[in-house]
């Protein structure tokens, strides 16, 4: 296989009923779009047995990683130490559940061939079909609101783990990416659009995880907490 033009990584904590499954779609997907690319597992502390058979994918292929850790490190960081690792110009991430379907993945890749920054799933667009209960979707609609008020940024939907990076461009902000677990989207795309990157948003389907380990109250406050505590740092107490 050619040097990898795309990376994705899954961020993968007790995903063991799902992993295997999620690799085939994904991959099945990339190789129709992409003649060089590679899959990280980025498996976060799992006690299901993801690790094992994140080891057993990355021993059977060579354009398949495995990066372990013994600990939980959070999402946001683990992703962050994937794409360190990264080998491609193009970096993507999708949640191993497949709540956003894979078929998109083309048209986010082709965004940042396209000469966008960043490149998200949205399911706030028109164009988007969304299944989830009442209550995450007025929450959802309230973060988004209040996140557009604070950073400006212009984007609809902050929170969908479906999205693709310029390398560049997002190593040039990463180090100032402090989060390490469900913030670290937001965190992202704020820093972004205060550098003036350029955002494109594209519609999705997207399912919810009905086994999803989000608490919905306690999480909300958390995230609204983070993005206070965001703010003061870039206009206040600088990054």
């Amino acid at each position: 296989m050619a040097e990898p033009e795309v990376t994705l990584v899954f961020p993968a904590y007790n995903e063991a009923a799902e992993l295997e499954r999620a690799m085939r779609v994904a991959v099945d997907e990339l190789a129709r779009m992409s003649a060089g690319y590679e899959v990280i597992i980025a498996e976060d502390g799992s006690n299901d047995g993801t690790d094992v058979i994140a080891k057993r994918l990355a021993s059977s292929s060579n354009w398949v990683r495995h990066l372990h850790c013994d600990e939980r490190m959070g999402r946001g960081r683990a992703l962050t130490r994937a794409f360190g690792e990264a080998k491609g110009s193009i970096l993507v991430y999708m949640d191993v559940d497949l709540s956003t379907e894979t078929r998109f993945l083309q048209p986010l890749i082709q965004s940042i061939r396209d000469g966008w920054d960043i490149s998200t799933g949205s399911r706030m667009l028109p164009g988007s079909i969304v299944r989830r209960s009442r209550m995450r979707g007025a929450y959802s609609q309230i973060y988004n609101w209040l996140i557009r008020f604070l950073f400006h940024t212009g984007v609809h939907d902050h929170q969908c783990g479906f999205k693709a990076f310029n390398r560049t461009s997002l190593f040039t902000i990463l180090g100032q990416v402090k989060d390490t677990h469900w913030f670290w989207d937001t965190e992202v795309l704020a820093i972004a659009s205060r550098r003036g990157f350029r955002i494109k948003e594209i519609p999705v389907t997207w399912v919810e995880d009905r086994g999803t380990t989000v608490n919905l109250a306690r999480d909300s406050v958390r995230m609204g907490l983070r993005a206070f505590s965001l703010w003061w740092r870039l206009h206040v107490t600088g990054p």
